[in-house]
């Protein structure tokens, strides 16, 4: 990955990098990771974001047909 800092303008550039982090789930995942999770806990976290993505392409699929 790589910001490029313009006229050294650092803080610019840290937002830009903190923004592409979020995206790609960086900050979730280190949370996530901080503390142990039981395995039930887990698949259960597993089916609740697999229900949130097929919600979210039916919802796409509606607005698009």
């Amino acid at each position: 990955m790589d910001i490029k800092v313009n006229d050294n303008n650092v803080d610019g550039a840290l937002k830009v990098l903190k923004r592409k982090l979020q995206k790609e789930g960086l900050f979730k995942e280190i949370k996530r990771r901080k503390a142990y999770e039981k395995p039930s806990e887990k698949e259960n976290r597993k089916r609740r974001e697999a229900r949130k993505q097929r919600m979210k392409s039916l919802r796409y699929k509606k607005r698009t047909q």
